[in-house]
This record gives structure tokens, sequence and C-alpha cells, in this order.
């Protein structure tokens, strides 16, 4: 092989190793430096599109993938010895697979940090060392084909063997954070559960006021990292309250974040099908959510949940002081009772206050809010004169109307199967004199339940009614089983939002429902 022919394909092996390392490198940031995630990942991208006859797409249905094509050329190539032929179907695999899975990134870009710098050279100095000396094999090449293709094993390997060092050097994090708690000394609420934490935290927040000295933790820093980096950031000497999010993927996390973020009041939202792909069943999600109440004595329950309702009696039997919310059940210490657009907020049996609705806000979650800011110390007065305060989370079902006079819901901030009922209730109570369009990549991260889930998602939606405009392809094919009528189909919301603008009029109704990062399919 000549020397020139040999330099330009070592060239274009790197490049194309390069653009693997982009793409996975990114989707391992996404996922918070899970490993498990890539290989998930990867099946999620390489399976192929799967659409109904019923389904309306830009596109073409294709039966197989461009990375099918390709890894069926290397097998041939290999078997007829045909190296030079493998080299460049590896390049163009590395440079264009999967199709679709960005190597910049639409909705979120790449950020060289620390640990994705050091995960990136290790993986690289391994996967090289692998290729040189593969290099007596039947083609010199050959190591360097096995350094593009296997990108996103390696990298789990990687981050795994990290893993301890991580885990180390986060630990230095969370000891500033334990000081730093020591030295202010402020009464801790923690909030979890499947969904509502933001919301929850956002309404208390709001209702403890300006001169609480109460300081919550950020967007959604709910995890070791983010919640040592929300203390050291934020609590300042004269913190008062410390109201942190706490969330997990999996048994025994919320136990080590209460052992050095030890809460007075805990809250518990919600028990859902979320993270089952992790978790696996709605019992281990519970157990999980339960470790909070281990340090806590005072626990806050939303018991419209029946598995929280059915904690009440063995909490109380520890010693607990368990504080009930909701709002359908009306023995609940603290109830946001609806009825129609009203709202009755009554505490400890007695009516506070009657108001219009809060649109956006979830009664439940403010429900939780109140009684956790009761256990505080603040007032009836207080709490009834701050509601008029308390706002929906940002992209969490705010209603407005666009230039065109479309009436627009917001609710991508996520979505679960309890949440998606608030929305679509939203979309059907609109004043709208025309069409109602659902926009949605529908749930995601439901394990075994994730088919039927969005199957019965897109009945939701048809019995609004409404039409359905499915975004990506991860669920695709039970959002087009479960809806009777055409499921228009769009690579992006924004391809869906130019559909909208040249097919909606004023007096339309339009529910943007959750939104997934382009790191899914």
């Amino acid at each position: 092989m000549k020397i020139a022919e040999a330099l330009a394909l070592s060239a274009l092996l790197a490049v194309a190793y390069g653009a693997q390392m982009a793409r996975w490198l990114r989707v391992l940031q996404r996922e918070h430096y899970d490993p498990t995630s890539l290989m998930r990942f990867l099946a999620r991208w390489s399976s192929p599109q799967r659409t109904s006859a019923k389904t309306t797409t830009a596109r073409p249905r294709r039966p197989f993938t461009l990375s099918h094509v390709l890894i069926v050329a290397m097998l041939v190539t290999i078997v007829f010895r045909a190296w030079d032929l493998l080299v460049v179907a590896t390049v163009i695999y590395g440079l264009f697979c999967p199709v679709g899975l960005s190597i910049r990134g639409r909705t979120s870009r790449l950020e060289w940090t620390r640990r994705l710098r050091t995960t990136a050279l290790l993986a690289t100095f391994v996967s090289a060392v692998i290729a040189g000396v593969s290099a007596l094999a039947p083609h010199p090449y050959l190591g360097a084909v096995v350094m593009v293709l296997a990108v996103p094993p390696m990298l789990d390997l990687v981050t795994r063997a990290l893993r301890p060092m991580e885990d180390r050097r986060a630990q230095r994090f969370v000891d500033q954070a334990l000081r730093r708690l020591a030295k202010a000394s402020p009464r801790v609420v923690a909030i979890t559960g499947s969904y509502g934490k933001t919301s929850t935290k956002n309404y208390l927040s709001t209702l403890l006021g300006p001169n609480a000295g109460a300081v919550a933790s950020p967007r959604s820093f709910n995890n070791r990292a983010g919640l040592s980096r929300a203390i050291n950031e934020n609590v300042a000497d004269d913190t008062r309250i410390f109201i942190g999010e706490m969330g997990t993927y999996g048994p025994g996390e919320i136990r080590e974040l209460t052992s050095w973020c030890a809460p007075e009041i805990a809250v518990v939202t919600a028990i859902g099908p979320v993270h089952l792909e992790r978790m696996k069943s709605l019992d281990v999600v519970e157990a999980a959510k339960h470790e909070i109440t281990e340090v806590a004595p005072t626990i806050v329950l939303n018991i419209d949940d029946a598995r929280l309702g059915g904690w009440v009696r063995d909490l109380r039997e520890q010693g607990k002081r368990v504080v009930t919310a909701g709002s359908t059940m009306v023995s609940a210490d603290v109830r946001v009772g609806v009825d129609a657009h009203r709202w009755t907020i009554v505490v400890d049996g007695a009516t506070i206050v009657e108001r219009d609705e809060i649109v956006g806000v979830q009664p439940t979650n403010l429900a939780c809010a109140i009684a956790a800011a009761r256990e505080l110390g603040v007032d009836v007065s207080e709490i009834t004169s701050r509601l008029s305060e308390v706002q929906p989370v940002a992209n969490r079902l705010n209603v407005a109307t666009s230039p065109a006079g479309i009436v627009v819901v917001d609710d991508t901030f996520n979505a679960n199967p309890a949440s998606v009922i608030a929305a679509l209730n939203t979309l059907a109570s609109l004043t709208v004199t025309g069409r109602r369009v659902v926009v949605t990549p529908g749930l995601v991260e439901l394990g075994a339940e994730q088919h039927g889930e969005n199957l019965r998602l897109a009945q939701l939606v048809e019995a609004v009614p409404a039409e359905l405009l499915a975004i990506g392809r991860t669920n695709i094919v039970a959002l087009s089983a479960g809806y009777s009528g055409p499921t228009r189909r769009f690579d992006t919301r924004d391809d869906a939002v130019k559909w909208i603008r040249n097919n909606l009029v004023p007096g339309d109704g339009v529910l943007f429902l959750n939104d997934l990062p382009d790191h899914y399919p």
C-alpha cells in the first residue's frame, strides 16, 4: 500500500472515529454518565423505522437503516477479504451512522467538562492501543475498523472503570456541602416523587415569601452532584430554610442523599411509572422513594396516590408526624378541592379560601406545598395572601395565544401518565372555535409499560377529540396504533411547528405535550 494512500485511509478512519465519539459522548453526558444507556440508545437508533399504513410522514418507510446496509457490507468484505472496501464502509458508518443522531446536537451541545475530557481521552488511548496491537492482524486497518465500530461499548467500559475515581472526587463536594449545612444550619425540606417535585418546590418557595430566608435548589438539581452543587453555590450563612429535590434511578440513592442532607420535613408527591426502564417495577420505585422517610421526623404525603396512602399508618406507628395532602381525598389534612374552574382550599377541616383555579398549577402539588409551608410555621393568612403569586413551572401547562391567533398550551417540561390527563383536559377546556391538535413524541422511560401507555395516550388524544402529530419514531408504533385516524409524523418539533403555521388558523388550539432531547430517535 502506498504511503499517501495509507495516510489518507488513516486520516479518514480518525475522522470517522471522532464523529462516533462526538455522537456517543453526547448521549453519555445527556444520560448522566450512566454506562448502560449507551447500548440502550444504540439499539434504539439501530432499529428500523416502523410505521403503520395510516401514518403520514414526509419520508418513505425504511425497513432497513443505513447502519444495517453497511454492517452487512462489512461482513461481506471480511468474508471475501476485501479489506479496502471494509475501510470505506467503516468510514461511511462512522461519519453518518446512526442516521439522525447528530454530531453537534440540535437541543443540547456537548459540554467539554473535565469528566467528559477524561472519559474521551482514556477511551481513545485504550482504543488506540488495541488498534496498534491489532496491526499484526490479516489487515493493518482491522484494528482501526474495530476502534470506530466499538465506540459505545468502549465508552461503557471506560465509564465503569472511572466511576470509583469520580465518586471520590464527588465526595469532596459532598463534604463541602455538609460543612456548609452545618455552618448555616437551615431547616431542610426534601421533596421526592415520580413527578411533581419541581412544581411542589416552586410553589413552596413562593408560599414562604421573600423574607423567609429560603433557598431552593435550581432547576432539577436532584442527584448527588446536583444537590451538593446547589448547597455549595446557594446556601449562605443567613439561609434559614433549604428546599431540595431528591431524585433516584434506583434503590439506595435517596438514602445516601439523606445521610448528608438530612431533611426535617420530607414531601412525597407521587409514585408512578417513571424510570421503569431502569427500576423495572413500581414496587422498586416505591421502595426507592420510601427511603426519604427514614431520617425525616415529619412526612407530607399526597394521599390521592393510593400507594402513598398506604404509608400513613406504618409511618405513624414508627412515631413519625404524617401530614396528608391531596385534591380528591376528602380526608386529607390539606386539600385543594376542584369543582370545574373553582378551588376550595381546606386545612385541618376548615376552608381557608375559595378562589378561581390557577391555570397550569397542579392542585395536588399545591396541597403538598401548603402542608409543608404550614409545618414550617407559615400562617394560614400568609398562605392565602400569597396564593395569587403562585405560578406554573415554565413549560408546564402554560397557556397563551400566539400572534397568529392560535391558542397554545405548552406542556413540554416533561410528561408522565398522570400529567397527560391534566394536559389533555386543559386542551379540551380551551375556548376554541376550530381544530384541536396535540404535538408529542410520547412518553419514555416506562420500560415494559411504554407501549401500552403510549397506546393509551393516543386513545385519549382521539377522545378529546384532537388531531395527533407525532414527533420522532421512538413511540410511533404505539401512537399510530392507538389513534384510529391518520397520524402525522415529523422528525423534529420544529418541523411540526412549520406544519402548524401553514395549516392552523385563528381560533384553533394546539397542545405541545412533552419534548425529548435529540439523542432520542
